[in-house]
């Protein structure tokens, strides 16, 4: 069944709660397609933010959701796929705005902030800023994810294990995320929308933008149960690690890594290790959201 989402002030929230009301309720297989605002809740180029809005439970991204997923109880994993992302006309990227280790580290003071403003072309591809300069379009949802187990309200900045702000440019269309459901009827929800992203996301922002149209189908499943978020993607399997060190991150993915390593290609861990360290690839993921990621990225074929 498909369901379509309007995108009104009832649809949009921006904390992660499993206090929330959902907006709709599904059953796995099920797909939802709508539109979002950008990650910030903006309407365009100077037109302002969107309203009305809570200043404190919506301080954070522009998300869709909550979506009650049917017989979706804890410790189940569920299956995002994401079957279309499309883009917006416009976009921005800031980078010194703001005082962060790295900024500092870079010797970019606060205040001290360059904008890129873009125009989007979704038919060619392509991305375009004030300047002329054009980088190749990769859409993809900065946020995929579900509420913490605990009451209350929670910030949607940090990366958790049930998804979240991960911010993993490999995530783009024809991908499958799987997350530990962490309660039950699943509560997901999604955002922040990404044209295009780095590894590392080092200015802090990617090229933020709205998103016309997303479809995503929603699965269940028993048999597979997870520590931290792991995808499939046309080109790789990927696993993510989530932590403030970045040393530990890296240990949780590679740690999935392994495991997925076992369950898929039937390896002994001390082979899975030996051979990961010539074909799989470690990257960070985005280094900004306080929590920071690592991704272990194994390219289909690797291992023959």
């Amino acid at each position: 069944m498909i369901h379509e989402l309007p995108l009104e002030r009832r649809t949009l929230h921006g904390h992660f709660s499993r206090d929330l009301e959902p907006i709709v309720t599904i059953g796995s297989g099920d797909t939802l397609v709508f539109s979002c605002l950008d990650s910030g809740w903006n309407l365009g180029p100077g037109q302002g933010k969107f309203e009305p809005r809570d200043p404190e439970l919506d301080a954070g991204h522009a998300l869709v959701g909550p979506v009650h997923v049917r017989e979706a109880r804890a410790g189940q994993t569920l299956e995002v796929r994401i079957d279309d992302v499309r883009v917006g006309p416009w976009g921005l990227t800031v980078a010194g705005g703001w005082s962060t280790p790295l900024n500092e580290r870079l010797g970019v003071a606060e205040g001290e902030e360059r904008t890129l403003r873009w125009t989007l072309d979704a038919d060619a591809g392509v991305a375009r800023d004030q300047d002329g300069r054009e980088v190749e379009l990769r859409p993809f949802l900065g946020v995929l994810g579900m509420p913490p187990p605990e009451p209350g309200v929670h910030p949607t900045a940090p990366p958790r294990i049930w998804g979240g702000n991960v911010d993993c440019r490999e995530l783009l269309v024809g991908t499958k995320l799987f997350l530990p459901v962490p309660v039950d009827g699943a509560l997901f929800s999604a955002g922040d929308g990404h044209a295009r992203q780095g590894d590392g996301e080092v200015a802090q922002l990617a090229i933020e933008c709205p998103l016309e149209r997303v479809e995503l189908t929603l699965s269940l499943h028993d048999d597979l149960r997870l520590d931290t978020p792991i995808a499939w993607t046309p080109d790789a399997w990927v696993t993510l690690g989530f932590d403030e060190d970045l040393d530990e991150a890296a240990a949780i993915a590679v740690d999935a890594m392994l495991e997925l390593m076992g369950r898929e290609l039937g390896l002994e861990r001390r082979d899975a290790l030996a051979l990961a360290s010539s074909v799989v690839d470690l990257r960070v993921t985005q280094l900004v959201n306080g929590v920071k990621g690592i991704h272990a990225l194994l390219r289909h074929g690797a291992i023959r």
